[in-house]
């Protein structure tokens, strides 16, 4: 099972994921795009990411905006997994 974070690692790795915000236990990032078949195309992009990662983010899609949370809920808690992945999404057009 993956190691729950101090509050100290996750402020310094939020720190670098400047559009990622911290809500309790859970890291979200809220995107926007153009319409609605945007956003549906940007969620599309997350699959592979998150099954190669064995990882998987709670998503919401409003028309053209997608707001992505992660949390490692087996843990019980923000671990290295959501920060990488929260990365790889980071990096997504």
């Amino acid at each position: 099972m993956a190691t729950v974070l101090s509050d100290r690692d996750i402020q310094t790795k939020l720190s670098g994921l400047p559009d990622w915000s911290l809500s309790g236990k859970t890291i979200t990032c809220t995107r926007t795009f153009k319409d609605f078949v945007a956003a549906v195309a940007f969620v599309n992009q997350l699959v592979e990411p998150a099954e190669s990662a064995g990882h998987h983010p709670d998503l919401e899609i409003s028309y053209n905006r997608v707001v992505i949370s992660l949390s490692t809920h087996d843990a019980g808690g923000l671990t290295e997994k959501d920060f990488a992945l929260a990365q790889v999404i980071s990096n997504l057009g």
